[in-house]
């Protein structure tokens, strides 16, 4: 184990949550907590559905990533190394063996204390909103669950980071692609017409997806209008994005992409080459604000994505169904002519 001159603690931090968005959304509180710690480094612990090594594993303060493969996706149909208490001990071994001083536990979960307390780190930080919890924390404050209209993942996270002092106030997610990935997607994209529009058609859950039917009959009214669409996704959204592509008329086909053959970043760089971007309550679209661009999710009557007020706008309804492409239509226009104001 390396030594080291800096006397501030050696700190793991470990996000809860599965999602893109969530590990976004911590990006920034990740990297303060890393500016007061060894070094100026933390490591990160996350889910591998967060893709945490693809978006940060290469960032100077991140001195490594480690995958916490507690819960895997729907669909994978096998039990996590890390799931169960064979599992949390199995963790805390491996915290255990990087002798971190300090844990930053971005998680209410006494499952998550728990890990932290076996592993025998001395410092020991968390949400603390529920006693359980507590029982295994010792450097608090803590902090009240969020009892509000939106998704609790970003309050409850800065509501932490502000009563423990790392920042005095709640911090908006950035992320910035890098140069070269930017400068790549601006040569890819460099004929389509604008303003462009990224669709983020993606989704874990099938009951967030909007519609194959909705983003065909949306981008042909854009395409009619003299705007440019991009259909943004990864490696599983490529049927996705041709059955999407297939409903689009030939004499529309010149001003459509597909993107989905991209790393992360490489998609992040591309929403950034975009003017807008729509899409289902996914990743993407959280990355889309994240890059500045203003971002439109067909969110239903989810809890509603706030941690952006200037970026993220909220489509709600009763029912996903609800959301009409002529309401969308309508929201993109006006957004379209107040960026043109």
């Amino acid at each position: 184990m390396p030594t080291s001159n800096d006397s501030r603690p050696r700190t793991v931090v470990l996000l809860q949550y599965a999602g893109i968005g969530d590990l976004v959304w911590h990006i920034p509180y990740f990297k303060l907590i890393a500016d007061q710690s060894q070094d100026g480094r933390v490591t990160v612990v996350a889910q591998p559905s967060t893709l945490t090594r693809a978006f940060i594993g290469k960032e100077p303060w991140v001195a490594e990533v480690i995958d916490h493969d507690h819960r895997p996706r729907r669909g994978e149909k096998r039990r996590g190394k890390h799931a169960g208490f064979a599992g949390m001990w199995r963790m805390a071994q491996q915290l255990k063996a990087g002798r971190f001083d300090r844990i930053v536990l971005f998680s209410g979960r006494p499952s998550r204390g728990l890990v932290a307390w076996l592993s025998g780190i001395r410092i020991r930080q968390g949400f603390g909103y529920r006693f359980l919890q507590r029982m295994f924390l010792n450097s608090g404050p803590f902090i009240e669950a969020y009892q509000g209209p939106s998704l609790a993942v970003y309050p409850e996270a800065s509501a932490f980071m502000v009563a423990h002092g790392y920042c005095p106030e709640p911090i908006v997610p950035h992320l910035h692609p890098p140069t070269e990935l930017l400068a790549q997607m601006q040569t890819r994209l460099a004929n389509m017409p604008h303003p462009l529009y990224a669709f983020a058609i993606g989704t874990s859950e099938t009951h967030k997806q909007w519609g194959v039917q909705n983003y065909a009959d949306l981008a042909c009214a854009l395409i009619a209008e003299g705007a440019g669409v991009m259909l943004l996704g990864g490696p599983g959204e490529v049927a996705l994005a041709r059955e999407i592509e297939a409903l689009i008329p030939d004499k529309a086909r010149h001003a459509l992409t597909l993107v989905t053959d991209a790393p992360v970043l490489g998609s992040a760089a591309a929403l950034q080459v975009a003017d807008f971007c729509v899409g289902n309550d996914t990743g993407m679209v959280n990355v889309a604000a994240a890059v500045g661009r203003p971002s439109f999710v067909i969110i239903g009557s989810r809890p509603t994505l706030d941690q952006d007020p200037h970026n993220m706008r909220n489509v709600t309804a009763a029912r996903l169904s609800d959301i009409t492409v002529e309401r969308v239509l309508d929201l993109l226009r006006e957004a379209r002519h107040g960026a043109n104001a």
